[in-house]
This record gives structure tokens, C-alpha cells and sequence, in this order.
């Protein structure tokens, strides 16, 4: 497939005053461009959005969305679909050495942006909540499953859904004192902004694990922001996945260190429940065979 940019370039000529304008901003700076909204993007060329819809639409994209897939698709150097860390001749030993660093890397990035404060926000919300409802959608589904597997262990009222039928109904029956923790990591999916709202405005709580000014967050009670670090736009979800993981382990943390050793015997529980589930390690054996 020719490359997109080109494929702009190629067009200038084909295009009105008023589109030529929009092409030119693209071409002048493509990765500035992507972090644009479409209203963004029209005030920079000094058009109207329409006129923006209309450019993309000349270049075959069903709209402004579609246009910016195919933008960071001229723009990806890594294979395509995958990693932008993995190009598309690396072989074993060079893939798996890139997305082990580019992984190490983006965790140090994320921890060094997210604010201690905010952070200490999301503990208390999370303490005072008479309920827990974890939500989350697609790659992040399994990230809020996992937020209930932790979270139970406190002795709190948690549940997950992935289901945006039930994530709507119970957002309509929400009170105060229930808490949402809405996992996103773009925070632009409609479904979960609505959800959002929609818990908000009966009276509940709504913490976002999301990207900073992103819609989801704009519609929280509180937004712990997740610093991006892969456009997950075009390529599949990798490091945004351990992020949102790394975070909910923060959370963690928090809870378990302000509710102090009250909180000791039930964890205590908890693991003892689990040990007959397991067979014995290789020196629980030898101990077994010693004593007989």
C-alpha cells in the first residue's frame, strides 16, 4: 500500500483552497497532527470541521478517525498491528530484548508522571466506597477482573463487568457510596463515558484509571491519569495492559497500608483457604519424608 503521506502529497494539486490548507498542516507535522482533535486540527489549517471531513473523505477515510489510523500507519516503523518497538526483520532475540526495554521503559515513564496526591485521592475513595464496581472493556475487561481478584481480599463489596448492557443498568441504580473504577486507557470509548455520567448523576462516585483530559476523565469524580506510552489506535494493546495493572498494584498497596494490621487476619484467611489447593513444593516434600 502506497504510503499515506504520499498519497496527500500526490493530491495537493486535486485539492480546494481550503483542503489544500488542512494537507498542508498534515504534511508539515504528521505526529503533531495525531495528538490533535478534529476541532484542533480545523483551527490550526484555519477551516471550518467540515471542511476537515471533507478532506478526508477525498482521500478515501470514512472520516477523521479512520484518517488518523492511516496517518499512524505511514508513521509506525514497527511491524504493522503489533509493536511500534518491533520492526518487521527483528528476529527472536531482538523482539523479545525490544518489548521486555520498551516495556521497563514506559513503567519507569508512568511512574515518574503519576502524581502521589492523586494517587492518595484514589486510596481514600476506594476505602470509603460501600461498594466496588470495577468496569472495563475489550483488553481492559481482564484488567478489571483482576482489580476484583485484588480488591476482594480487603474485605469489600467488589464485582466486575465487562458487559456494557449490565455496566448501563447498574449505573442507573447507583447510590452514593457505590464507587466506579472505569478502566480505559484511551478514555475514548463512548460507552464507558456515558456509563460514567450516567453513575455520576445518581449520586455515586466514578474513579478513572485513564489518559489525562481524555472524555472518561473529564466525566470522573477523580481520574488517575495513566501516562500513554503506545497508540493503541493501531497496534494491539501491550504495554497499556501493564500499566493499568502496575497501577491497580499501587492501589494496592495504598489500601493495605492504610487499613494497617486490622486488615492482617483476614489476608491471613484468605491465604490459609488456598494452601489445599496446591500441591507441596519440592522441599515441603523432603520436610514430609524427613519427619517419617
Amino acid at each position: 500500500m502506497r504510503n499515506f503521506l504520499e498519497r496527500i502529497q500526490g493530491r495537493l494539486g486535486e485539492l480546494n483552497r481550503a483542503e489544500r490548507k488542512v494537507a498542508e498542516v498534515i504534511l508539515q507535522d504528521p505526529q503533531q497532527v495525531m495528538g490533535l482533535s478534529i476541532a484542533a486540527l480545523a483551527q490550526a489549517a484555519g477551516v471550518s470541521e467540515p471542511t476537515v471531513n471533507r478532506f478526508c473523505r477525498s482521500l478515501d477515510t470514512s472520516g477523521y478517525p479512520a484518517l488518523k489510523i492511516q496517518l499512524a500507519q505511514s508513521l509506525a516503523s514497527g511491524a504493522a498491528y503489533v509493536s511500534q518497538a518491533v520492526a518487521a526483520n527483528d528476529g527472536p532475540a531482538t523482539y523479545t530484548r525490544k518489548i521486555f526495554g520498551s516495556t521497563i521503559a514506559a513503567l519507569d515513564n508512568a511512574c515518574q508522571g503519576l502524581d502521589p496526591q492523586s494517587v492518595d485521592r484514589a486510596v481514600d475513595l476506594l476505602i470509603q466506597a460501600r461498594q466496588i464496581h470495577f468496569f472495563g472493556l475489550g483488553a481492559s475487561a481482564s484488567v478489571a477482573l483482576d482489580a476484583q481478584y485484588k480488591f476482594f481480599r480487603f474485605n469489600l463489596a467488589v464485582a466486575t463487568q465487562s458487559d456494557v448492557l449490565m455496566q448501563r443498568m447498574l449505573a442507573s441504580v447507583a447510590h452514593t457510596g457505590d464507587l466506579f473504577v472505569i478502566i480505559s486507557y484511551t478514555g475514548r470509548t463512548r460507552e464507558l463515558v456515558e456509563v460514567a455520567s450516567v453513575a455520576r448523576k445518581n449520586g455515586a462516585s466514578v474513579l478513572g484509571l485513564t489518559a489525562a483530559g481524555s472524555p472518561l476523565a473529564r466525566a470522573c469524580s477523580h481520574s488517575l491519569d495513566v501516562p500513554p506510552q503506545e497508540n493503541t489506535d493501531i497496534y494491539m494493546p501491550m504495554i497499556s495492559r501493564i500499566l493499568q495493572l502496575t497501577v491497580l498494584d499501587v492501589l494496592a498497596a495504598g489500601v493495605t497500608l492504610r487499613r494497617g494490621a486490622d486488615l492482617q487476619p483476614h489476608l491471613r484467611k484468605i491465604k490459609e483457604s488456598l494452601a489445599q489447593t496446591r500441591y507441596p513444593t519440592d522441599d515441603e516434600v523432603t520436610d514430609e519424608v524427613t519427619e517419617e
